[in-house]
């Protein structure tokens, strides 16, 4: 079955990073942006679990689990913390204030999810999805298996390169800049460069290209960053003719 989840997280961008990765896995996904709306949320909603942000406005996130807590009817709510902060003795508030579990900014999505899943499981709400698989075209991703298939080819990815094609998949036509690549995959890998991106990137091309010179998933957009195209896969355009050829066709 799914689970009604409440985001706590004042940033847009990872509000709504987070709902997309919660829905793609089968659940029901509220965000609010600041302390008060959640606990609103929680009380009205009664949710399977709520990822709490610690630094939001009108109430910050450790006063919100301290609440939660104090509620007999909410304080048994499984709660993900997120935070910048990175201390022991944070963790160790957020833990003593009734945190089930803690999360450090900046976190890989996958990461998050797999934390998420293991909340629910315990709290007897697990929603394993009917198909987990991302699928763009003839290509897949699987997140749970860590497999790659291109038009129906096994694909054997590293890590980092499994990371930022699951990124990409998980919103097929979203423009993604190098900076955006390397906030999200910073948590799964501390050492992504934009130089690292744009490796992974020709590393990619060459396995799930039919042309590597030539690409239609893996794109550029120039200027700004990197898309996995959503449309159908389709044959990559013929290169062109060097200009001596042209003009001995044109003429001929």
């Amino acid at each position: 079955m799914c689970a009604h989840v409440v985001v706590a997280e004042d940033d847009p961008k990872q509000a709504e990073l987070i709902r997309r990765y919660l829905e793609h896995e089968g659940h029901r996904v509220a965000v609010v942006h600041d302390g008060r709306a959640a606990l609103e949320e929680a009380r009205a909603h009664r949710p399977d679990l709520m990822v709490l942000d610690v630094m939001m406005p009108r109430m910050d996130g450790l006063d919100v689990c301290r609440v939660l807590r104090a509620d007999s009817a909410l304080a048994e709510l499984p709660v993900l913390m997120l935070t910048a902060r990175s201390t022991e003795d944070d963790l160790l508030l957020g833990l003593d204030l009734g945190a089930d579990d803690y999360m450090t900014k900046p976190y890989s999505p996958r990461e998050l999810m797999a934390r998420v899943r293991t909340l629910l499981r315990r709290s007897g709400h697990a929603a394993a999805p009917a198909d987990p698989v991302l699928r763009v075209g003839a290509l897949t991703v699987d997140p749970v298996r860590h497999e790659v298939t291109a038009d129906g080819r096994p694909i054997s990815c590293t890590p980092g390169e499994f990371a930022l094609l699951a990124l990409l998949a998980a919103e097929p036509g979203r423009v993604f800049t190098r900076a955006q690549i390397i906030q999200h995959l910073h948590g799964f890998d501390r050492w992504f460069t934009s130089r690292t991106v744009d490796v992974h990137v020709m590393n990619l091309r060459r396995k799930i290209e039919p042309a590597p010179d030539r690409p239609t998933r893996l794109l550029t957009v120039y200027g700004v960053g990197y898309k996995l195209e959503a449309s159908p896969d389709r044959a990559p355009a013929p290169a062109p003719r060097p200009a001596r050829d042209r003009d001995r066709h044109d003429g001929a």
